[in-house]
């Protein structure tokens, strides 16, 4: 029985050690902005990449049309 409250103590002390962390995390400033810059960069490359490579630019088609419609 000891065993047992000792084990929920650490898994208790352990929740409130990372909450603890994490709180104090999301209320800190970013020391610099190179996070920031790459999430940027790969959010405009997908944008970019959806553009290029829909449908309608690959075949000329929408892809509602069936194949029967699509060109050669």
């Amino acid at each position: 029985m000891v065993e047992l409250g000792i084990l929920f103590g650490v898994m208790i002390a352990l929740a409130v050690f990372l909450i603890v962390t994490l709180l104090r995390r999301g209320s800190r400033a970013t020391e610099n902005a190179d996070g920031l810059l790459i999430e940027q960069d790969r959010r405009l490359r997908a944008h970019h990449d959806r553009v290029s490579y829909n449908a309608l630019s690959m075949d000329g088609t929408s892809p509602t049309q069936s194949d029967s419609h699509r060109r050669p």
